[in-house]
C-alpha cells in the first residue's frame, strides 16, 4: 500500500485555522508618522512568533476592507493634529490593541486572508485566485467542454479554496460550480490513492448527499464541478443571505436573527444524522459539518465537500474541538460539528463560545437535550455521543423519512484501507495538537495563579510565620547552649566546644545555685 505519512520535502502546509495571536511591543516615532511593533504568534508556542511593523494607515486600510463585514470595529479615530504627542501615542496603541484582540477573536474575521495577510504577511503572500485560474485553465485544455462563467470570489471561508461559475458550452443556460482546492496540512494519502479517491467522488449517490458532477486531481491540489444551486445552503436560509455574496458579508453580522421552525429543525437534523451514519459506516473520514456545507435542495439537505478530508484541509470549528481531548476521533468531531449547526439552526447564530454553560429558551426541551450532550460542560470534558445514540433521542427518533433513493458508494478495499491509515493519522495529529494546548493551559494556569495578589500575600505571610519560627528556634537553641554551658562549667566538667555563630559565654557572668 502507498503510503505517504509527510507532506513532499519542501512544501510547507499550513494549519489555517490555528488562531494567530498579536501584542504591540512598541512603538517609533518617525518624521511624520509612528510605527507599531507587533509580535503576531500561531498557536501556544512562543517559539513560533514574528515581529511586523505597522502604521496607522495600515490599520485604516485593512478596517476599510473589513467593513463589508457589516461589523462596527473598535479602530481609533484618525488625528491630523497632535498625532505626535507621546501621551496620545500611548493611547492610540492602547486603542489598537484592543482592534487587534476584537479581530483575532471573532471566528471568522480571524480566519479571512485580509487578516492573516496583515498579521503574517510571509506565508498568505501568494495570489490563490490566480494561482486557481492557472490549475482552471490546465484543465479546460483536455476538458473543452466547460466554459467559466464568473469568479465566485470570496463566497467561502477557506483562504485556498476558489469558486468559479461555470457551465457546459452545449448547455448554455445550465449553470455549475467548480471549486478549486489546495492541500492541507492533514493529507496523508498517498497521491496515487488520493487522486483514485477524489474521482470516486461522483460514483456516490445518496439522498443526503450533493452529487458530484466532475472530479479530478492532481499531485498538488484537487478540481470538482457541481451542479449551481439559486438557493443556497442551510447557512443561507438561517441567515437569509444571497448564495453568491463574500463569506463576510453574509455571515458576519445578520441583518436578522431567528431560528427555524422546530419541524424543520427536527427534519434537517435527521436527514443529516443518517449521512454521517452512512459516511461512518463506510469507513469515509468526514470532519466538517458546519451549515455551510449543507446544501438546500426543496426541504432536503444535502452534504457538501466530501473531498476535504481527501485533501487534508482543517475543520472550520477546528479552533474549538482542539481544547477538549475527550473529542479525539473524526466520529466525535463530527457529532459535536452536528452540536454546533443544531444550535444555529435553533438560535439563528453560533454559540458565543463553546462549552456552552446555559441554553437559551428552545422551540422543544428535546432540542436543548441533544445541545447538552454536544456542546455543554459536561460533554465537551467526558465525550460526545455516537451519531446512532442522537438518532435514538426524541427530537429524531419521530421523524419519518420519505426517500426512493438508494445509497451507492463502492469503495475498494485498497483503498478503504488507505482510507483507515489517513483517518488514524489526521486523528493522532488532532490528539498531539490537543495534548499540547492542555499542557500550555496547566502552565498558564499555575503561572498565573503563582503570580495572582491573593497568592503573593500567602506567600508573605507564611514567608513571616517562617522566619518568626526560624528566630524562635534559633532563640532557644541559643538559651539551651548558654545553661548547658554553665551547668558544665559548675560541675568541672569539660566546655562544650565552641563555633563562631554560637560563642560560649564567659563562666563567670552567671551564679550557679548549689546543688
Amino acid at each position: 500500500m502507498a503510503f505517504m505519512e509527510k507532506p513532499p520535502a519542501g512544501k510547507v502546509l499550513l494549519d489555517d485555522t490555528v488562531p494567530l495571536t498579536a501584542a504591540i511591543e512598541a512603538s517609533q516615532s518617525l518624521q511624520s508618522h509612528t510605527e507599531y511593533i507587533i509580535r503576531v504568534q500561531r498557536g501556544i508556542s512562543v517559539e513560533n512568533s514574528w515581529q511586523i511593523v505597522r502604521r496607522y494607515s495600515d490599520f485604516d486600510l485593512l478596517n476599510n476592507s473589513l467593513q463589508i463585514a457589516g461589523l462596527s470595529l473598535p479602530l481609533p479615530p484618525k488625528k491630523l493634529i497632535g498625532n505626535m504627542d507621546r501621551e496620545f501615542i500611548a493611547e492610540r496603541q492602547k486603542g489598537l490593541q484592543n482592534y487587534l484582540n476584537v479581530i483575532t477573536t471573532n471566528h471568522i474575521l480571524s480566519n479571512c486572508e485580509l487578516v492573516k495577510k496583515f498579521l503574517d504577511p510571509n506565508n498568505y503572500s501568494a495570489n490563490y485566485t490566480e494561482i486557481a485560474l492557472q490549475q482552471v485553465s490546465m484543465f479546460f485544455r483536455s476538458e473543452p467542454k466547460w466554459e467559466v462563467v464568473e469568479p465566485l470570489k470570496d463566497i467561502g471561508w477557506r483562504i485556498r479554496k476558489k469558486y468559479f461559475l461555470m457551465k457546459i458550452k452545449n448547455q448554455p443556460k445550465e449553470r455549475l460550480v467548480l471549486n478549486w482546492a489546495d492541500l492541507g496540512p492533514d493529507k496523508y494519502l498517498s497521491d496515487k490513492d488520493f487522486q483514485c479517491l477524489i474521482k470516486l467522488l461522483p460514483s456516490c449517490l445518496h439522498p443526503y448527499i450533493y452529487r458530484v458532477t466532475f472530479a479530478t486531481a492532481n499531485e498538488s491540489s484537487a478540481l470538482l464541478i457541481r451542479m449551481f444551486n439559486e438557493k443556497g445552503t442551510l447557512k443561507d436560509l438561517i441567515y437569509k443571505a444571497k448564495p453568491k455574496d463574500p463569506f463576510l458579508k453574509k455571515y458576519c453580522n445578520p441583518k436578522k436573527i431567528q431560528g427555524l421552525e422546530l419541524q424543520q429543525i427536527k427534519t434537517y437534523g435527521r436527514q443529516i444524522l443518517e449521512v454521517l451514519k452512512f459516511l461512518h459506516d463506510k469507513g469515509f473520514p468526514y470532519g466538517h459539518l458546519h451549515a455551510s456545507n449543507v446544501m438546500l435542495d426543496g426541504d432536503t439537505c444535502r452534504l457538501l465537500d466530501l473531498e476535504n478530508s481527501l485533501l487534508g484541509l482543517p475543520s472550520f470549528y477546528r479552533s474549538y474541538f482542539s481544547q477538549f481531548r475527550k473529542i479525539n476521533t473524526l466520529e466525535s468531531v463530527d457529532v459535536h460539528c452536528f452540536g454546533h449547526l443544531l444550535y444555529e439552526m435553533t438560535y439563528g447564530r453560533p454559540p458565543d463560545s463553546v462549552p456552552v454553560d446555559s441554553f437559551p429558551p428552545a422551540p422543544s426541551m428535546a432540542v436543548v437535550a441533544v445541545l447538552e450532550s454536544t456542546l455543554s460542560c459536561e460533554a465537551c470534558k467526558n465525550g460526545m455521543p455516537t451519531v446512532s445514540r442522537l438518532l435514538q433521542m426524541p427530537l429524531f427518533s419521530d421523524v419519518l423519512l420519505t426517500t426512493s433513493e438508494k445509497p451507492q458508494f463502492k469503495i475498494p478495499t485498497k483503498l478503504k484501507e488507505a482510507l483507515r491509515i489517513a483517518k488514524e493519522c489526521i486523528e493522532k495529529r488532532l490528539i498531539e495538537e490537543q495534548k499540547q494546548i492542555h499542557q500550555h493551559r496547566r502552565l498558564t494556569r499555575a503561572q498565573s495563579h503563582h503570580g495572582s495578589e491573593e497568592e503573593r500575600k500567602k506567600r508573605k505571610i507564611l514567608a513571616r510565620k517562617k522566619s518568626k519560627r526560624s528566630a524562635l528556634e534559633s532563640s532557644e537553641e541559643h538559651s539551651a547552649k548558654y545553661n548547658n554551658s554553665n551547668n558544665s562549667a559548675g560541675s568541672g566538667a569539660s566546655s562544650p566546644l565552641t563555633s563562631p555563630s554560637s560563642p560560649t559565654p564567659p563562666s563567670t557572668s552567671v551564679e550557679h545555685a548549689p546543688f
